[in-house]
């Protein structure tokens, strides 16, 4: 007499039949389906004794359901992460979900975009624009204005101050004079040409001249030293009779060298004098 092999569970005999051998024990198929076999951690169904089973850190897959969470790709004998809700993710999928968003098209900007970053901010070379007329930025130099972004043509228009002589933009640099704006190259001397920033100048009736052209062109003489009177320095004030011109310090009697700046002077045969000294004459 043969010795009986009967299914652990139900005690029918497996001669002849198929049957599985788990943890020591035989069972038959009906069984094992029904007691023996591991949920699929997808479907939620056994993996019967007739499937193909996947296994992962104690999670069970028939091998059918073993698939990318996003895209569907059967990630049999494929690399594969285990993400939230113990969903699997191929490797592209993982790496296009955990890339950084473009700002612009809001997709991810995967290994190998050409990109432009900007204070932890990123967009594809493509979707970054000028917001004025839509033009590709990329890699071009680029001025903030809060959320926005101007190429330099539209900053330009937009923003820039107007040079007071030629009315173009001032995109660096620059003065101002009277609370207008100048181009640094445009504020010049009016006879030399000479640029007048962060140096001394004096303005005549909208022209500009340096200390040298103003005293050479423009200044009146003095009548008493014949030098240029200027503003600059000793000398500011001015005294005028008739058609000449002193120096206030210049402006003397002609016989005692008495200043006669704001005092009383007389004229005689084209010279000056105090009041005292035609009385000697």
């Amino acid at each position: 007499m043969s010795e009986r092999f009967d299914c652990y569970y139900c005690r029918d005999p497996l001669h002849g039949k198929k049957y599985v051998q788990k943890e020591g024990r035989h069972c038959c198929v009906k069984c094992f389906d029904k007691i023996c076999a591991n949920t699929c951690i997808e479907c939620k169904k056994p993996i019967g004794a007739d499937s193909k089973e996947l296994h992962f850190k104690n999670r069970y897959w028939h091998d059918t359901c073993f698939k990318c969470f996003k895209c569907y790709t059967s990630l049999v004998n494929e690399p594969f992460m285990l993400r939230e809700n113990n969903k699997v993710w191929c490797s592209n999928c993982t790496a296009t979900e955990d890339a950084p968003r473009c700002k612009g098209c809001f997709k991810p900007i995967i290994a190998g975009d050409q990109n432009v970053e900007y204070k932890k901010m990123v967009w594809h070379k493509d979707c970054f624009t000028c917001s004025q007329c839509k033009q590709v930025i990329g890699s071009g130099s680029f001025f903030p204005k809060g959320d926005d972004f101007y190429c330099v043509s539209c900053h330009e228009h937009k923003f820039a101050k107007t040079c007071a002589k030629c009315k173009n933009p001032i995109t660096s640099g620059g003065l101002t004079y009277q609370e207008q704006p100048w181009h640094s190259e445009c504020f010049i001397c009016s006879n030399c040409k000479k640029q007048l920033g962060g140096k001394r100048f004096t303005a005549v009736e909208d022209q500009f001249y340096c200390v040298e052209c103003y005293k050479e062109c423009v200044a009146k003489k003095c009548a008493g030293c014949k030098n240029p009177i200027t503003g600059f320095g000793r000398g500011t004030s001015v005294v005028n009779y008739e058609d000449e011109s002193w120096h206030d310090y210049c402006f003397k009697c002609t016989k005692c060298a008495r200043g006669l700046a704001n005092k009383r002077f007389v004229c005689h045969n084209g010279k000056i004098y105090c009041a005292e000294c035609p009385k000697r004459l």
